[in-house]
């Protein structure tokens, strides 16, 4: 109870942490576009996977719908980094921005889906794909299945102007249908990389153009001012 009120105390102070912690997730972009120029052989956003990324170790993945299976990350430590940090943007960011909205049950299950989204990503970061499988894997569900149904919640229970409601029930909605292609192994000619990246990039984005919404529109301001 005493961490909450610090942290409720720290929110009316700083109304827009949440939603700038939530806009510097543009860092996993960026970070992506850094390390894929560092593979030596041709890193496709199409066929390969985003964990190929992280991947610690080179080596052929005779697995891969791939004609080239050679997974090499140079940078793979940098890109492991970067989904940590974009976990903990993800919980600090929903941890500080549900205060600012009215106390309901499901805007309590949204914000907390996106912050189990975060511990996803967290562990996909700590466990990349050629460690601890089990461990990447469940990180990625967390992230693709739970942080995108935290999506559909909040686009049903916020309170918030149609446009953002309607963006966020798509974003969720559209996530959550290439999740099922992606897990059928169905990639309906975009590949392996593409399908799994219209689960993932939508939800990030949403956080970005959300924190954008909250930092310029004058919601915050008037509910602290109530």
């Amino acid at each position: 109870m005493k961490a909450y009120n610090k942290i409720k105390t720290l929110i009316e102070k700083y109304p827009y942490t949440g939603s700038l912690l939530w806009v510097l997730c543009i860092q996993y972009f960026v970070v992506t576009l850094v390390v894929e120029r560092s593979w030596h052989t041709t890193y496709s956003f199409l066929d390969n996977s985003i964990s190929d990324l992280g991947n610690t170790a080179c080596g052929i993945y005779s697995n891969r719908l791939i004609s080239n299976s050679y997974v090499c990350s140079p940078r793979h430590t940098l890109m492991n980094m970067s989904f940590i940090l974009t976990g903990i943007l993800m919980i600090s960011g929903a941890l500080f921005t549900y205060p600012l909205f009215k106390k309901s049950k499901a805007n309590l299950i949204g914000f907390t889906c996106i912050a189990l989204g975060g511990l996803g990503a967290i562990l996909v970061g700590l466990f990349p794909e050629n460690t601890i499988g089990g461990l990447h894997t469940t990180g990625a569900a967390l992230n693709f299945f739970v942080g995108n149904i935290g999506l559909v919640i909040l686009g049903f229970g916020l309170l918030i102007p149609r446009w953002v409601k309607a963006y966020t029930l798509f974003t969720g909605f559209l996530a959550l249908i290439f999740l099922v292609f992606y897990s059928s192994k169905v990639y309906l000619g975009i590949g392996l990389g593409g399908t799994e990246r219209l689960v993932s990039y939508p939800q990030t984005i949403w956080l970005i153009i959300f924190g954008i919404y909250l930092f310029r529109s004058k919601y915050i301001l008037k509910t602290h001012n109530q």
